[in-house]
């Protein structure tokens, strides 16, 4: 049925995108996929955004209809002298009044070859007078519509080799699309066609083979439509959770790098979503060879991770992705996502290793983050660019803001270092420890636009107990001249023209930052974090819930003077901002143990069955059906890729909210969400390693621990502490404070019946109904949580 793709493909000989991560063994999702499209059939291209590079500025140049916009994204383009539309109805009712094909363009803020494709064929005026005269043209920030995104891309990857940003798609008045692809050079190449050619070749294609087209495009979705449905079908419960849990394991110890972690050869990505099944892997199998194993990936990979240049050793945080094997040379992009759920990781590597190392990593993240992507009122922005100009006025580069010269840094450290067995400085002690040479340590392979020659990109070389020996030093004097070096390297940085920042700010991903500081500061007993997810959890119902209909607001964006502004009319929320909200709220009610956010967790839940759960099949949809009327497909998200599937979170909340509240009803939409889903997991487990950590929580039970007493005492807290120091994933933490009018107590009227003994706190373990003996001290429960 797709055949009908591959006719129209040769005759307009279209451009094949890069191999097709969405459906790889290991589960990288589209998301993962910005990166690697293919310039030339052969080199992966490295990605960021230049969002300097708009032409706002230029007086000269007429603005189009997206200066009316507050996508940082659409706004970047509002100076082309395109006739861009923004995704809606005006666009749709031009295109059928003029019986004109619509041109979608998708991408980001700080997408490198949305930005390159803009420069190159957007801001080309004769391909402009083309776009307008043939074309209705629409430009979709797909971090605002990840429903746009996710129905055309699933098109692109499935009528070519693979898909990524930016994505360029051709549809026909209704929508259905007919052609696509992802990046286009302005004009024709060895290799590659050029886009005012395939612009050419589909207006004629247009003019002469219309029907043709529309028959075609009408086949290819009925067949994607046939292909993407999950739903429960004739069976009656989910897989066997062992039996995935094994498969799982198992494909990803296949795909596992020996020397330096990870899942992949190159590019290599931080993929939370796997590291936290190891751990649960592990946790499930502790005396077992594959329990041990399934650790010794984790940590190994989040230790590689954590000493090579995919993490920014100056500013901390860390970087979208590594483009070579051993996690060296970055793509110097960040985003707020992998910062949330790396700072989860790390912790809970802390946690099963009591290494601080990775506690030290989680917190620096988070620092990065409260430093650089966090609005006055409390919000978290979505990413900061990868490219910036090295000097001011200059065209900006990639990673300029990131890398050094060996002379710049022995002009900033020229100290000699006292005690050394040979002349030494603290720039060559650093230098030494973190591998810059005078050539620059970034391989040309990983400089294909030759940007970073005689750079270097900080990344650890040396233990410090090897750096300390090599020039006779003690281990803490080391330590604190390369703290000292880096502190320097930082203040020096910030007389650096910074990346552009995107300031828009995302339900989901605010719920992921949420549950980062909320898990971390729980897990390190740091206050000040969790009241950094409380100002997050704060905004996000000052900001982004509409309290008469109970929806969450996909989107707000910084204003001028610290304000909040939004969207007209408002861009409403998705599933997966529902999904990671909701876990954000559980995951800070356990650790500030204030119930009103369980309450607005479970008020939230219940608008998310309303709006996006499929009653007919099972599972919930992304989009709700009212916001994406028009377009082709409903789909359900089946990834866990750079950030979790919503409905793998979800069953995850399902899960969690009937532990707080004994409500049968979640508990039957989680079996059925995870039965719709079965054949996804049992033929690909490893795309959805998240889910079958919810499949493993299911059949295993949930814990209920209990602490009977009074928040504010010391004893309670002691009790509380501990159990935030266990790494226990399927469980629900519950203050029971004696009020038999609380919420929880409402709630689980069980609670009621559990006493302080001799008025001290006193924890209870319940699972299947039953509860453990009351234990007041924390050796005890921990014993006890240990079984």
């Amino acid at each position: 049925m797709l055949g009908a793709r591959v006719w129209l493909c040769r005759s307009l000989l279209l451009p094949r995108a890069g191999p097709d991560l969405a459906t790889s063994r290991r589960g990288s999702s589209s998301r993962d996929k910005d990166r690697s499209v293919t310039a030339n059939g052969s080199v992966p291209m490295p990605a960021g955004g230049k969002g300097s590079r708009t032409n706002c500025s230029q007086p000269q140049k007429v603005s189009n209809r997206l200066i009316n916009e507050k996508s940082p994204y659409l706004l970047q383009h509002a100076y082309n002298p395109v006739d861009w539309y923004p995704w809606g109805q005006e666009a749709f009712d031009k295109a059928r009044k003029e019986n004109k094909p619509i041109f979608l363009s998708v991408g980001y803020s700080t997408c490198h070859w949305c930005h390159m494709m803009e420069e190159e064929s957007f801001q080309n005026e004769e391909i402009g007078r083309l776009l307008n005269e043939d074309f209705v043209s629409v430009k979709v920030d797909r971090e605002e519509r990840p429903d746009v995104d996710k129905v055309y891309m699933t098109f692109v990857q499935a009528t070519s080799s693979g898909g990524g940003w930016p994505m360029n798609v051709w549809l026909t008045p209704n929508l259905q699309p007919f052609v696509g692809g992802t990046y286009f050079p302005p004009e024709d190449g060895l290799t590659r066609i050029g886009f005012r050619t395939v612009l050419l070749r589909i207006r004629e294609q247009w003019k002469q083979n219309k029907n043709t087209l529309l028959e075609n495009s009408q086949r290819v979705t009925t067949a994607l439509l046939a292909r993407s449905e999950i739903s429960t079908g004739d069976r009656q419960l989910p897989p066997s959770a062992a039996t995935m849990n094994s498969r799982c394991f198992q494909q990803l110890d296949e795909g596992y790098d020996e020397e330096y972690g990870g899942f992949a050869e190159a590019p290599k990505f931080p993929t939370p979503v796997i590291l936290n099944f190891l751990f649960s892997y592990w946790l499930s199998h502790r005396l077992t060879q594959d329990g041990s194993r399934a650790q010794q990936m984790a940590l190994h990979t989040l230790k590689m991770m954590a000493n090579g240049g995919i993490r920014d050793h100056v500013g901390q945080g860390f970087h979208r992705y590594s483009t070579d094997r051993q996690w060296h040379v970055p793509h110097f992009e960040k985003m707020l996502y992998d910062q949330g759920q790396l700072a989860v990781a790390y912790s809970q590597a802390f946690q099963i290793s009591g290494d601080e190392f990775y506690s030290d990593v989680a917190k620096g993240i988070l620092q990065y983050v409260s430093r650089n992507l966090s609005h006055r009122s409390g919000g978290f922005y979505s990413a900061e660019d990868a490219d910036s100009p090295p000097e001011r006025g200059m065209r900006p580069k990639e990673g300029a803001f990131y890398v050094w010269t060996v002379k710049e840094v022995q002009q900033l450290l020229p100290e000699p270092v006292h005690g050394a067995t040979e002349p030494l400085t603290s720039g060559q002690l650093l230098m030494k420890h973190y591998g810059l040479t005078e050539a620059g340590n970034i391989s040309p392979n990983q400089d294909p636009k030759g940007e970073l020659q005689g750079q270097n990109v900080l990344t650890v070389r040396y233990s410090l107990e090897l750096t300390a020996a090599r020039f006779g030093l003690d281990v803490e004097a080391v330590r604190t001249l390369l703290n000292t070096g880096l502190e320097k390297l930082f203040q020096a940085r910030k007389h650096r023209p910074k990346p552009h920042l995107d300031s828009k700010m995302l339900a989901a991903w605010n719920g992921l930052m949420v549950s980062g500081y909320a898990i971390t500061g729980a897990v390190l007993g740091m206050e000040r974090l969790v009241n950094y997810a409380t100002n997050g959890a704060k905004f996000l119902k000052r900001h982004m819930f509409d309290v008469a209909s109970g929806r969450l607001m996909r989107t707000c964006y910084a204003g001028s003077g610290g304000t909040v502004e939004h969207s007209n009319p408002p861009c409403w929320g998705f599933l997966e901002d529902y999904a990671f909200v909701v876990r954000g709220l559980l995951d800070l009610y356990e650790a500030s143990l204030e119930s009103a956010w369980l309450e607005w967790a479970l008020r939230l839940q219940d608008t998310q069955d309303k709006l996006f759960w499929d009653s007919r099949g099972g599972g919930y949809f992304c989009s709700e059906a009212e916001l994406g009327a028009g377009l082709p497909l409903r789909l359900k998200d089946d990834q866990d890729g750079a950030e979790p599937s919503a409905n793998s979170v979800a069953a995850h909340n399902l899960l969690r909210l009937h532990g707080f509240t004994g409500h049968k009803d979640w508990m039957e939409k989680c079996v059925c969400l995870l039965t719709a889903f079965s054949e996804r997991m049992r033929r690909v487990p490893v795309a959805l390693p998240e889910m079958v950590r919810a499949l493993l929580a299911h059949q295993q039970t949930l814990k209920q621990i209990v602490i009977c007493g009074d928040p504010q005492a010391k004893d309670t807290k002691a009790l509380v502490q501990c159990v935030h120091s266990i790494y226990i994933p399927n469980k629900v933490l519950i203050l029971a404070d004696g009020d038999p009018s609380s919420f929880l107590s409402r709630q689980l009227p069980f609670l009621n019946t559990l006493r302080r003994l001799e008025d001290r706190a006193t924890a209870y373990v319940c699972e299947n109904q039953a509860c453990s003996m009351p234990v007041t001290e924390p050796s005890e429960l921990r014993k006890l949580l240990h079984q």
